[in-house]
């Protein structure tokens, strides 16, 4: 396994340097999805929102159940966590994807909202709620209670931004609906756009 790890953490530094980094102008941001995985053991249930923005109304919502075999392993998330958040999204491709995971803001520059804003060429953006260690300087910014970082496709000012502007009691609210539908708090057919 330690083998494996060290060429997959050698992919990682390799992809890290397709990512993009280019401001988003907010004007053309219409809509923004959110995707969130949960899990009990080996079953991850993941959830997809698209809300208007800036308003923040939900407009879609979607959740699928799977089967999860890689472990979760620090800085390796993107393994266990890139197919069920993959399927929850679909063919939705919002103007922003908000990422519960990390970005840039990872010791090799290339987390899970990386990740999926490669594979899915979007705009996304990593929001955590806590730092891995070894986070480089410079590669997140704090918005209330998350720690933001640029997937793909735009900036780290840009990503502010957009998290401020979505922002409800410290978190992004898409990604707080994400949160409570994969958890089974929220119902998909409900249509509360604010807490």
């Amino acid at each position: 396994m330690d083998k494996l790890l060290k060429r997959i953490a050698e992919v990682q530094l390799e992809l890290a340097r397709k990512i993009v980094e280019r401001p988003l102008p907010l004007d053309d941001v219409s809509t923004v999805g959110a995707v969130d995985v949960s899990y009990k053991g080996e079953k991850a249930r993941s959830a997809f929102v698209l809300c208007s923005f800036p308003e923040c109304r939900l407009l879609k919502a979607r959740t699928i159940e799977t089967t999860v075999r890689f472990p979760y392993i620090p800085t390796f998330f993107f393994l266990r966590e890139t197919k069920p958040a993959l399927m929850a999204i679909g063919k939705e491709r919002p103007d922003v994807l908000l990422v519960e995971g990390h970005g840039r803001a990872h010791p090799r520059g290339y987390g899970l909202a990386s990740h999926i804003g490669l594979i899915l060429n979007v705009p996304t953006i990593g929001i955590a709620k806590r730092l891995l260690r070894n986070t480089p300087e410079g590669s997140w910014a704090k918005v209330g209670k998350a720690y933001v970082s640029v997937g793909h496709l735009i900036d780290l000012p840009s990503a502010v931004k957009i998290v401020k502007a979505l922002s409800r009691g410290g978190y992004p609210l898409p990604l707080k609906l994400a949160d409570e539908l994969s958890k089974g708090k929220r119902n998909e057919r409900e249509n509360r756009a604010s807490d």
